[in-house]
């Protein structure tokens, strides 16, 4: 797998966010905590939404790359002051689990999404 470009954004309201981004991904959230955290991990994209206050929402959070193998979490900020971040899957898992303590959240394997052939879209 390598790393996938990890994505963080605050936003206003969680659940509404959720919905949209549900579509805008293609998949539901992997871990939801209700009002405040939602994660989506796709093989391109690890992307994140927090409730923010008015003032942050749309802002970026912070960005960075979730890795196969990195000894440890880590984050700095890049020369312009954006906070880079680099994990590993699980690793990201104990940080939501120890923010929102009984999410439950388990790393699930990533799945590839199977584009439809140039033929099955034009016989729709």
């Amino acid at each position: 797998m390598g790393r996938i470009f990890h994505l963080a954004i605050a936003v206003q309201d969680v659940n509404a966010s959720v919905e949209e981004y549900n579509e805008r991904i293609g998949q539901a959230a992997d871990v939801v905590v209700d009002g405040q955290y939602a994660l989506w991990r796709t093989k391109e994209l690890n992307f994140s939404i927090r409730k923010a206050s008015p003032g942050d929402v749309g802002k970026l959070r912070h960005i960075g790359w979730e890795m196969d193998d990195v000894p440890q979490f880590t984050c700095d900020k890049d020369s312009n002051g954006i906070l880079w971040e680099e994990f590993t899957a699980k690793q990201q898992a104990a940080e939501i689990d120890a923010a929102w303590p009984g999410t439950g959240y388990k790393v699930k394997k990533l799945k590839v999404k199977k584009e439809k052939k140039k033929d099955d879209k034009e016989a729709e």
